[in-house]
């Protein structure tokens, strides 16, 4: 019987088997360092796979975070213009002035301008804000007396992007937008005594009359609230 070597290594005592044995060994050693290679070869791919996959994973997640920034500072709203209280003394052309008492009455007004700049007016004023009807003009002249603007719109002449940009030139707060039926122009914009009509919302003199009368000084009761009051049907803000 052929003695067994360590290893599992075959022995022969024939120079000719001893060859076949030892390459068949060799063979065997080969084919386990081979199925190694390949193990380790499948191993690696698999790495290089993954991270390819966490790459493009990483890279789209990075353009969304970057893209979603952009858009919060593309589409972030545009904050509301900033206006001096009181006024300069600024003369605007087409501006009225009017000399209107005031006092508090009980029930409907007839004031001799229309959309009202001043005059009797409900002891309940109108929250500042803006409304898709139209509001009480006892109610809105009360908040005049208290320095806010009123911006009043012809809804038939005055909507989408043109009532858009008529909102962008309004303050945070002392002021009033509405439609009013039957004005003789698409916008008409009133403070305490003061009147101005426009023809059109690109008008330069919108942001001017802001500047000259918005929370101005020379109202019967500067600084008083223009909110906590009443809430007109159609306020929307």
């Amino acid at each position: 019987m052929t003695p067994t070597a360590p290893d599992d290594k075959r022995v022969s005592g024939n120079p000719a088997t001893q060859a076949r044995i030892n390459q068949t060994v060799k063979q065997q050693r080969e084919q386990k360092r081979q199925e190694k290679l390949a193990e380790y070869q499948k191993q690696l791919a698999k790495r290089k796979r993954g991270k390819i996959v966490w790459w493009t994973v990483g890279s789209a997640a990075a353009v969304l975070i970057v893209a979603a920034i952009v858009a919060s500072i593309v589409f972030a709203p545009e904050p509301p213009p900033s206006y001096e209280a009181g006024g300069t003394g600024a003369e605007i052309e087409g501006v009225q002035t009017f000399e209107n008492e005031t006092s508090h009455v009980e029930g409907t007004v007839d004031y001799p301008q229309s959309p009202p700049a001043g005059g009797p007016h409900n002891q309940v004023w109108l929250n500042c804000g803006i409304y898709e009807q139209p509001v009480p003009d006892e109610n809105a002249v009360h908040s005049l007396e208290h320095g806010a603007v009123w911006v009043t719109y012809d809804a038939d002449a005055v909507s989408g992007d043109d009532l858009a940009t008529l909102k962008s030139y309004l303050p945070s707060s002392y002021v009033i937008l509405s439609p009013y039926d039957g004005l003789e122009s698409p916008v008409v914009l009133s403070n305490w005594n003061h009147q101005l009509a426009l023809e059109s919302v690109d008008d330069p003199r919108i942001p001017e009359f802001f500047e000259e009368y918005w929370r101005s000084a020379d109202v019967p009761e500067p600084n008083a609230l223009c909110s906590g009051a009443l809430d007109a049907p159609g306020k929307v803000s």
